[in-house]
């Protein structure tokens, strides 16, 4: 038995409310159940509970064995001197608040459902599991699902919020420099993210304000920082780029000794640094004022437009420097946009809404509804028990679940488990 179940069980009243009494013998009406507190103190504050012939308001506590509150020294913490009730599984002592009066106890397994405590039970079965309700998922009403999927996915853009609040703060403010660190580490994907995001940081946006108007001066920047023109290789746009970059280097007085080193190894040529580091320097150099252009902008054909950009000539034939490729075109594919809007763009789109005060609107909700749903081991194997992710909503909402909820055992605070628990109620 779980503390956190009995919790569960008391905040939404799934017990006969109607009959319960005191180890007293003395009938309890709930008239509040008060507020949950996942902090220290009482479990819940404010509540308001008629015992007996009393009308009583104050906090509720609960534990699995009434002894736990002497195993835990609640009777010496004066934060639970107004506790009104204790809550237990198991009623195993008689308590006493820190001035030796009685507190009044609900033995709650009295009045909980056969069903109930066989949901709860298979739900947290030791059996070898993915997740808790594998054999029950395909179960659940697809309203119900997507319902909750929607609340996951904005749960999850208001903890990637929380980063950009933070990239704000480090930038004073400025919107167009927190796009440009957010959006260099999604160029570098999973492997060098980290490492294109220390090297948006190593830059002041204003020295990329000065110098986007020349696309070789903006590529010798990135390339700089990132450390990658140290090589002995006599070509004149490897030469120009390093010429460059000594001078700039000098010039804003650039540390990159202290970065992460980026890597090559097991990536698809396509998605080399090299060509992700031009395809943003050629984002730059082509769109100045990046974040307004993407504040305004709402449908995804849009967003493809904006992105429709390419390396510089030089990665037409190359992927590393010094070694040449058969020729061609190194576009950015709407598949990255897709991914860029996911991680990037969206995420922006939510932080500065609430950052001015402005309602949240359906266009957030559209745009990531027109995008297909990704493809990852923790999306594919919920396909499996439930076909269920059909856009990037549902994928996001999906990695949420798994990641805050299911890998948490978190599943008396999901509506998913809520539902299989109150089912045959």
């Amino acid at each position: 038995m779980q503390e956190d179940f009995l919790h569960y069980l008391w905040r939404h009243k799934k017990f006969e409310v109607s009959k319960i009494r005191t180890e007293n013998n003395e009938q309890i009406s709930i008239i509040s159940v008060g507020d949950y507190n996942q902090d220290a103190g009482p479990d819940f504050f404010n509540a308001q509970l008629r015992i007996g012939n009393q009308l009583w308001a104050g906090s509720v506590e609960i534990h699995v064995k009434s002894s736990d509150w002497y195993l835990h020294n609640h009777e010496t913490d004066s934060n639970y001197d107004n506790v009104i009730l204790h809550v237990v599984w198991e009623n195993d002592t008689d308590v006493y608040r820190k001035d030796n009066t009685s507190i009044s106890t609900l033995e709650l397994r009295h009045y909980i459902s056969k069903e109930t405590l066989h949901n709860y039970e298979k739900l947290f079965s030791k059996s070898e599991k993915w997740i808790n309700c594998e054999q029950d998922l395909a179960e659940i009403d697809d309203f119900k699902v997507n319902n909750w999927l929607e609340r996951l996915y904005f749960e999850r853009l208001e903890r990637k919020s929380d980063r950009v609040k933070k990239l704000l703060s480090d930038s004073k403010n400025d919107w167009e420099a927190v796009l440009f660190k957010t959006l260099a580490k999604n160029f570098g994907l999973k492997v060098n993210g980290d490492a294109f995001l220390s090297i948006a940081d190593s830059i002041d946006f204003s020295i990329v304000r000065k110098v986007q108007s020349n696309q070789t001066i903006l590529e010798a920047l990135f390339f700089g920082q990132a450390d990658l023109l140290e090589s002995d290789i006599q070509n004149q746009y490897y030469l120009n780029l390093v010429k460059e970059y000594k001078y700039l280097k000098q010039k804003f007085s650039l540390p990159n000794k202290a970065l992460i080193p980026i890597q090559f190894f097991r990536l698809r040529p396509a998605n080399f640094p090299t060509i992700r580091l031009s395809q943003l320097a050629s984002l730059y150099h082509y769109h100045k004022n990046l974040f307004s252009k993407i504040i305004e902008l709402q449908h995804k054909d849009e967003f493809y437009n904006l992105f429709a950009i390419e390396t510089s000539s030089y990665w037409e034939t190359h992927f590393a420097f010094g070694k040449p490729s058969k020729p061609s075109k190194k576009r950015i594919t709407k598949a990255f946009v897709d991914l860029l809007l996911i991680n990037t763009i969206i995420p922006i789109k939510f932080s500065y809404a609430l950052h001015i005060g402005k309602q949240i609107d359906s266009d957030i909700v559209n745009l990531v509804q027109d995008i297909v749903s990704e493809k990852n081991s923790i999306v594919e194997k919920f396909n499996s028990i439930k076909p269920i992710s059909k856009s990037a909503l549902q994928s996001q909402a999906l990695i949420q679940l798994k990641n805050d909820y299911c890998d948490k055992n978190r599943c008396l605070h999901c509506n998913i488990g809520n539902e299989i628990l109150t089912r045959n109620d």
